[in-house]
């Protein structure tokens, strides 16, 4: 497994995350999931942006930490990715004092968590929720982040 077709997209006037952090989250998932990263776009991006495409192609009017984009299902079953994963820098930025990391930090779990959506986990339920947060714990520290 390979995480060669990533690119990631800054897209904030005034956030950023390190591009190597994110293209080493992305790698440690597909390493881990043991899948490949064909065609995989991360965009680092804002309120607004997250906001709007959640409510346009999600139906869910309010702001969130990422959403994921699933481009090619066929080559999902297949352990191929092909998708998108929007991050919201202004959540990432909020959300980092209530759990004591800095805002790339709290980002880097936000590509995490929308690379495994990609893979093709949910989090529909509570049992999902901790399945995915107990991932994003190990794929972080596998990335070194």
């Amino acid at each position: 497994p390979e995480a060669g077709g990533v690119e990631v997209h800054p897209a904030h006037d005034t956030r950023h995350v390190d591009e190597a952090a994110v293209r080493a989250v992305v790698a440690a998932v597909c390493d881990g999931e043991q899948v490949e990263a064909a065609s995989v776009g991360i965009v680092l991006g804002a309120h607004a942006l997250v906001h709007d495409l959640n409510r346009e192609w999600l139906g869910h009017d309010y702001e969130t930490d990422v959403v994921s984009f699933t481009l090619d299902a066929a080559a999902q079953a297949r352990g191929v990715l092909d998708g998108e994963a929007y991050v919201d820098l202004d959540t990432a930025a909020e959300r980092a004092p209530e759990f004591g990391v800095t805002m790339a930090q709290e980002a880097l779990r936000y590509v995490a968590h929308g690379v495994l959506h990609l893979v093709g986990y949910d989090d529909a339920t509570a049992d999902e929720r901790a399945a995915m947060r107990a991932l994003e714990d190990r794929y972080l520290a596998t990335a070194g982040v």
